[in-house]
């Protein structure tokens, strides 16, 4: 009965008990709820139960295990059920699989669970579990006498304390250990490396100090070793490049320091390394050129320096590529045009210097190439207009001049691509740039008249000299006819905007022209007389904290472009006025799409959105000399433009980290629901606030349910309910609209929103230590992306 074509939802029937012979009771995936009958726990001769991904509730009969003595399977995962874990499960002694993940079970895991002695696979993650001891995970002593198990999960459980020493007593079958989000502390005990059959090692996302255990070195088995975003420091041991079976590593967000060991390049089977967010500072072994398989290559924010080595060419199967925050040096590597499944690839915050090479135009699969801020000089290569799948381009804050690229591509790309620059010409209408001067022949002829040129050169300057003259005399007589002012924000398409023309643009603010209100005052669409529509962000001065939200968003966004940024045109101000003239986002804000009944975004476009915040996000964290917090992310922030690319927008509230400083204290206050615990009730901010914000942005986008909705409560908000009752994505944790009608595509939905969750739930950890960086989030999203693509 598995797997059934969508339906309204319905109870298992009581009489499902009167089938005293069953022996097999699968309804997975059958949007089932209420509680599991009774009955169906008599059933005496039954050997395997799968009630997965459902939206049952209740809880488990104490007596289970006595009256289902026979039980080999128990699969209930992804459902809604409550309580505590009985104690009598550990009367089935010819249990092998005990799957209880993704539901509201509480309480301690119980001791006697070691008593299973057939017991291959234990899962119990995503719960609200705990040890029962401080101290110790006792559970980990307990099991020990399970001789058959195979795989133990007890991730995202707040089951806290050390991992034992006794963890040395499992034996040899143990392919599996998760125990991410779990609140551990303290060092990684060195007889871990006991457990030789591991396959798969995820300690990740806990609170894990000290240095890598030299007894990793026994763990030559395995395939997956994830220990991200811990507190665990030291050199990266060289005997890891043993590990032949080897396809993910991923050490991020750590403080590992020293070199990044040439022997890495032995590791043939890796299809994923991840070492960002650490403090290596060794060159970029060459010896990486040998990882023919790598799909995924991730050593940003480190202290990577020297030459980029040019065996990175030979990465051919790499589909990301991340190098940016580093101190890398000297040229672009020409191989890298040999990067032809290339999707994502940053080179940003580097100290390169040069030319972009030519052979980048090869890279024909690039959605995204980010070569900001790293020295470069030369022109743009026109190559690059083959690049027909880029979506991302960003080349600002180089020496780079000459002709932009008017076709392909760079039709969609903004200003901010190419900001801070030498001198940029040509390219598409939308930039504004000047245009390209004229190298013809005939141009050439006007050389052999320096004397006429010379004369034409005077009278011209002459004339440029009297009609500033002039200008200056009408710029002062019309500001002591009117006191109210302008101060554009460049780059800026209207260089002068009055208070009257935005009366007139606005029809006096009428009502008509109202898009929204907001705290500090309200936006209107305004259309100038030359066809402009533009957006005016007038600001209500009776209102406490009007002025300031007023100066800090021209403070904010006065030197600071990015696309996915709402662009300020200019602004406007006297004693008692004061507004801003943004662009005019036409399909308005994320918010009006997820919640009226006229709009629908599939999931490929929150997704999309989704990363364009992150991208911005990103930008304001690390694009910039100092890091902004925006302090107040949530849907009606973030804008749409007429291609649904998101733009974030209100900065009223945001907060620039000068002088090196990663936190600052504030009393203004953001929404509640989006608010970092941290940032409520301290008044501390810090960009770990915008990556709780993110965290709570990306559930209600995929969810559908607001933070503030009635059904959440203090003790259990939208991110609980996200991390504890994240069962059954298929009719719950997702919006259900976009899995309605169902298809072909509707699993694959289901599972990329839950990867979304989970790394969700990552951002919102109360500890802000613990959050990861905006910039992993926007990996993972990316990532996410070509998965979805490639199904």
């Amino acid at each position: 009965m598995t797997n059934r074509p969508k339906r309204s939802q319905r109870p298992i029937p009581e009489e499902t008990g009167n089938l005293q012979k069953m022996n097999i009771l699968d309804l997975n995936s059958n949007a089932l709820h209420g509680q599991i009958p009774l009955t169906v726990y008599n059933i005496s001769a039954m050997t395997y139960i799968r009630l997965t991904l459902n939206n049952l509730s209740g809880s488990l009969p104490p007596s289970i295990g006595h009256i289902l003595p026979n039980l080999e399977t128990l699969n209930v995962a992804h459902n809604h059920l409550t309580g505590v874990i009985p104690d009598s499960i550990s009367n089935m002694t010819k249990l092998v699989i005990l799957e209880l993940s993704l539901n509201h079970f509480t309480g301690s895991i119980p001791r006697s669970l070691g008593s299973l002695n057939v017991l291959e696979t234990l899962n119990v993650g995503s719960n609200q579990l705990t040890t029962g001891y401080l101290q110790e995970m006792s559970i980990i002593s307990s099991l020990v006498n399970c001789e058959s198990l195979r795989v133990m999960i007890l991730s995202h459980n707040p089951i806290k304390g050390i991992l034992p020493h006794t963890i040395a007593n499992f034996s040899n079958s143990l392919e599996k250990f998760i125990t991410s989000t779990c609140e551990l502390e303290g060092s990684i005990p060195p007889e871990i490396g006991n457990l030789s059959g591991l396959v798969e090692l995820d300690l990740s996302s806990n609170y894990l100090t000290g240095q890598f255990p030299l007894a990793f070195e026994g763990l030559s088995n395995l395939e997956a070793l994830e220990l991200q975003n811990n507190r665990i420091l030291g050199s990266l041991p060289p005997y890891l490049c043993k590990f032949r079976s080897l396809t993910l590593l991923n050490l991020s967000e750590n403080k590992f320091s020293g070199q990044l060991p040439d022997c890495f390049g032995n590791m043939t089977s890796l299809r994923k390394l991840y070492l960002s967010s650490n403090i290596l500072n060794s060159t970029m072994p060459a010896s990486l050129g040998n990882l023919k398989d790598l799909l995924y290559l991730d050593v940003h924010s480190n202290a990577l320096g020297g030459y980029l080595p040019q065996e990175i060419g030979n990465l051919k199967a790499a589909i990301s590529i991340d190098m940016s925050r580093n101190k890398f040096a000297g040229n672009i590597p020409t191989t890298v045009g040999n990067l032809q499944n290339l999707i994502d690839f940053s080179l940003a915050h580097n100290e390169l210097q040069g030319s972009i090479p030519e052979r980048v135009g090869k890279m024909v699969n690039l959605e995204s190439l980010d070569l900001s801020q790293i020295n470069l000089t030369g022109e743009i290569p026109t190559s690059l207009v083959s690049l027909l799948e880029l979506n991302y381009f960003n080349v600002s804050f180089n020496r780079l001049h000459g002709k932009v690229p008017a076709n392909g591509s760079f039709l969609n790309f903004t200003r901010e691509s190419f900001m801070s620059n030498e001198a940029f010409c040509g390219g598409p209408p939308q930039l504004r740039l000047p245009p390209c001067p004229n190298n013809s022949p005939k141009a050439s002829r006007t050389k052999k008249f320096p004397k006429v040129a010379y004369i034409l050169l005077q009278i011209a300057l002459t004339v440029i000299a009297v009609s500033i003259f002039v200008l200056v005399l009408i710029m002062a007589q019309r500001r002591s006819i009117n006191r109210t002012q302008t101060n554009p924000l460049p780059p800026t398409t209207h260089e002068r905007i009055s208070y009257y023309d935005l009366v007139h643009a606005t029809n006096d603010f009428g009502e008509s022209n109202l898009i929204a209100s907001g705290s500090y005052g309200s936006v209107y669409k305004g259309v100038l007389s030359d066809g402009s529509i533009l957006a005016i962000k007038v600001f209500n001065l009776q209102v406490e904290g009007a002025f300031k939200s007023f100066d800090a968003e021209c403070e904010v966004l006065r030197n600071i472009r990015h696309r996915n940024l709402v662009k300020v045109i200019s602004s406007c101000s006297n004693h008692d006025f004061r507004a801003l003239v943004l662009e005019y986002m036409p399909n308005g804000s994320l918010e009006r799409w997820l919640y009226s009944h006229n709009y629908f975004l599939d999931f490929l476009q929150r997704l999309n959105i989704m990363i364009d915040a992150a991208t911005a996000l990103d930008y304001l964290h690390h694009g910039y000399s100092s890091p902004i917090v925006h302090c107040d992310l949530k849907p009606s922030n973030v804008l749409l433009d007429q291609d649904l690319t998101g733009h974030v927008g209100d900065f009223g509230i945001a907060k620039l980290l000068s002088g090196g400083e990663s936190k600052a204290i504030t009393n203004t206050l953001a929404t509640i629901g989006y608010i970092a615990p941290e940032y409520g009730s301290e008044g501390k901010v810090s960009r770990k606030c915008d990556v709780y914000s993110f965290g709570i942005l990306l559930m209600e986008t995929f969810s559908r349910k607001k933070p503030t909705d009635e059904m959440f409560t203090e003790d259990c908000g939208l991110k609980d309910w996200v991390r504890h009752l994240l069962q059954n994505p298929e009719l719950d944790l997702v919006d259900h609209n976009l899995i309605t009608p169902p298809d072909e595509n509707s699993t694959t939905i289901v599972q990329c929103i839950f990867k979304v969750m989970e790394m969700a739930v990552t951002c919102t950890v109360e500890s802000p230590e613990q959050r990861i960086d905006i910039k992993d989030a926007l990996n993972e999203l990316r990532n996410i992306k070509v998965q979805f693509l490639s199904k």
